[in-house]
């Protein structure tokens, strides 16, 4: 059967410069497996599937890596939304947007500037433990008095939150072979291309890996930062550079205090895939 389908890039405005995602429209009927399947294929980080809702929400998504599904993921949420009011959605609320996903309803924010989602509640945080701090700093391939603060900052994935010096200090990591998500941050100085550089890192076959522009651990990142006065929004972060990527992620808090993770999202692919 022929369903609609997009490839999006997430947090960029340049096509091929941010993060893609593959988008499966009119995905009701198809099987897990036969949804992993396709999944694997892409080979992309991320693949969704848009599914009729059934709870108090405009679409539901599911999520899937190459090897597994998640409940939720930050570039996905924004481009599974982009791909969808591309094909003609439409919410009843004004400027909102209610994505259904394994983590439960989350709201995206619809505006001239891009898109933003509501960034989920942490599961976990606190401090990390000395032998897991050195563990962390083994995996970076940095001693750990270059660690100017570390602590948990998990919305789901397990990121632990990293924070180096300055943006040159995060460019310079070359990491090793590890088994934890590890997301590092560092500032810029006044005046440069954003106010933090940021990178993520997760294990897969063996391999630490890089992903080119997280949503997921920029929004539990800006939670801490932001929490501990290191950081004021809106704040823009950049992700990428060491891929030859050009992510950027904007940052900012409203009047009840919930931190809102934007960016926007180009298509670069449109047609028609048979699953």
């Amino acid at each position: 059967m022929s369903r609609h389908f997009r490839q999006v890039d997430v947090f960029t405005a340049t096509p091929y410069l941010g993060n893609p995602l593959a988008v499966v429209h009119d995905a009701d009927g198809l099987t897990t497996e036969q949804m992993q399947v396709f999944a694997s294929w892409t080979n992309l980080s991320e693949t969704t599937f848009l599914l009729t809702p059934d709870d108090e929400a405009d679409y539901q998504v599911r999520i899937f890596t190459p090897t597994l599904e998640l409940p939720f993921a930050g570039h996905p949420t924004l481009g599974t939304c982009h791909a969808w009011l591309e094909a003609g959605g439409q919410s009843p609320q004004a400027g909102v947007v209610t994505q259904q996903c394994g983590a439960g309803l989350v709201a995206i924010r619809v505006g001239d500037d891009g898109l933003a989602f509501a960034a989920p509640p942490l599961v976990r945080s606190g401090p990390v433990d000395e032998a897991l701090a050195a563990r962390v700093a083994e995996m970076l391939g940095i001693g750990t008095d270059a660690i100017v603060d570390l602590q948990w900052a998990d919305n789901g994935p397990g990121w632990i939150a990293v924070l180096l010096a300055s943006a040159d200090a995060v460019l310079a990591v070359r990491p090793r072979p590890g088994d934890l998500n590890v997301g590092i941050a560092g500032p810029h100085p006044p005046g440069g291309p954003a106010a933090f550089e940021v990178r993520a890192f997760f294990p897969a076959g063996g391999a630490t890996h890089e992903d080119p522009v997280t949503g997921s651990f920029n929004a539990s990142l800006a939670q801490w930062l932001l929490s501990t006065g290191r950081a004021q929004a809106p704040y823009l972060a950049r992700q990428g550079t060491a891929l030859g990527r050009s992510g950027r992620v904007q940052i900012s808090l409203d009047a009840d205090g919930q931190v809102w993770v934007g960016g926007s999202v180009v298509t670069c692919v449109s047609g028609t895939v048979e699953l």
